[in-house]
């Protein structure tokens, strides 16, 4: 790979999501260009698999360099996101050969359409020399043995997350507290519309809870259920697989309670009385809480600082009354919003900068 040392570095961060592909230049940590390209929905339903959805993404990402001025060869790096691939370590990977086979092959976690961010990156690099990565994917697994056992030989607990923001604010913390994320005991909570709360030893992610499978439940996820209750509602012959995972992942939550997925939406109906929407608002709160106990408990209690980021965390209240529950354990840093794209490109530049050595497939 060709060194870029001591330069100003271009690098091109794609993050393909649901119903847009977001895209930024950037120079170093400074973006020069960002947009989100939204797609017509009736064009991505026409489409039978996820991976059918490659051509058409790449070449409005190849429109978006065009109409900016931006030429390919110009760019130090391309950087796409990572999908639920195998369970892999943290880092920032080099796109080869396997990672590209592993996903055109179904030989992934979940169709999600995060696992284009690699073919994307990839395509736009061939044949130029240029480096293609993805960084820190859905699948980081830095889980130790004990912490994979569930109940159920057959279901053993998977390290799925939002580890690209969840990673990126561990070390904006430890950059805050003045210490080396290597050297921290973190508890980083995702609150997005999936809520992904993790536990983090000496750089590493150590425990999560997959917001599809448990913790608190969110605006559209259920979280952990009683699974008794579940199994029968599953065998009730009113759902088949695709509707009753629709309802879990997309259906639940705020969303089933209140209709809404919003908290903003929710907040202003609290403050016009309505008890139902202030009940299951803490009682989210609540769930939050309860699993970031949970995850202190991973760490044996020895725990540096608790770090709040993701969307939900822009409102001041949600925040500060999940502070009144958990400031026992530590100092309560909070990074709202979340910015997979200023992530990616981190990524990238600490293996352009040598600071780290990108990792293989």
């Amino acid at each position: 790979m060709r060194r870029f040392d001591g330069m100003k570095h271009r690098i091109l961060s794609i993050n393909p999501g649901a119903t847009s592909t977001k895209v930024a230049v950037y120079e170093n940590e400074k973006p020069l260009k960002v947009q989100a390209i939204r797609h017509d929905p009736a064009e991505l339903a026409s489409f039978k698999k996820t991976i059918d959805q490659l051509e058409c993404r790449k070449r409005l990402v190849s429109e978006f360099l065009k109409k900016n001025g931006i030429e390919i060869k110009s760019l130090s790096a391309v950087v796409g996101r990572g999908g639920p691939f195998k369970p892999l370590l943290s880092g920032t990977y080099r796109v080869n050969h396997r990672m590209l086979s592993d996903v055109r092959s179904g030989n992934v976690q979940a169709d999600h359409v995060s696992n284009l961010g690699c073919l994307l990156a990839f395509d736009l690099t061939r044949g130029t020399g240029i480096p293609a990565f993805i960084v820190d994917p859905v699948s980081v697994d830095e889980f130790p043995p004990v912490a994979r056992i569930s109940g159920l030989p057959e279901l053993p607990r998977r390290s799925l997350g939002h580890a690209l923001n969840i990673k990126m604010v561990a070390r904006k913390a430890a950059k805050k507290l003045r210490r080396k994320y290597e050297n921290l005991n973190l508890i980083v909570v995702h609150l997005g519309s999936g809520i992904s709360v993790s536990s983090h030893q000496k750089g590493k992610m150590i425990d999560v809870n997959n917001a599809n499978d448990g913790g608190p439940f969110s605006p559209q996820r259920v979280g952990s259920v009683p699974v008794t209750g579940l199994a029968k509602l599953c065998l009730s012959g009113k759902y088949d697989y695709p509707q009753i995972y629709e309802r879990l992942t997309k259906k639940g939550g705020l969303l089933a309670h209140l209709g809404t997925d919003d908290l903003g939406e929710v907040e202003k109906r609290m403050a016009t009385g309505d008890q139902k929407a202030r009940l299951i608002y803490e009682a989210m709160i609540y769930q939050i809480a309860k699993e970031m106990g949970a995850m202190a408990a991973t760490l044996s209690g020895k725990v540096d600082a608790v770090v709040l980021t993701g969307g939900m965390a822009n409102s001041k209240n949600f925040v500060r009354k999940i502070k009144n529950r958990v400031k026992f354990l530590g100092p309560v840093l909070v990074f709202p919003g979340e910015d997979e794209m200023e992530a990616l490109t981190r990524g990238a530049l600490r293996v352009l900068n040598g600071e780290e050595k990108a990792k293989e497939y």
